[in-house]
């Protein structure tokens, strides 16, 4: 397994309208690296954004999706989805507060 540190765990939060009714729930949704745990990722939330608190992690492994170009066949990368669900008492993430 790679030696991951916190800032290199999320990759980019995700931006959807099914991701943004959750942000009334305190349940943010980030793209992260294939190979962080629900640990990693609890931990990485709770250092980058100031006050988070994490209740729950859920992940998801989303498989690269087949793709052609002539006659030539190939696949997108793989990613993994992380659903943060923060504490009742935790500040919100400020990244998401404008959209």
């Amino acid at each position: 397994m790679a030696d991951l540190k916190y800032y290199d765990v999320i990759l980019k939060p995700v931006i959807t309208e099914r991701s943004m009714e959750g942000m009334g729930e305190k349940k943010y949704t980030f793209y992260v690296h294939t190979d962080a745990t629900k640990g990693q990722i609890k931990e990485a939330v709770e250092k980058m954004f100031a006050g988070a608190k994490v209740a729950r992690v859920n992940t998801m492994n989303l498989d690269g999706k087949s793709r052609r170009r002539g006659n030539t066949v190939g696949k997108t990368a793989k990613r993994k989805k992380a659903i943060v669900q923060l504490t009742a008492d935790s500040a919100d993430i400020e990244i998401f507060q404008g959209l």
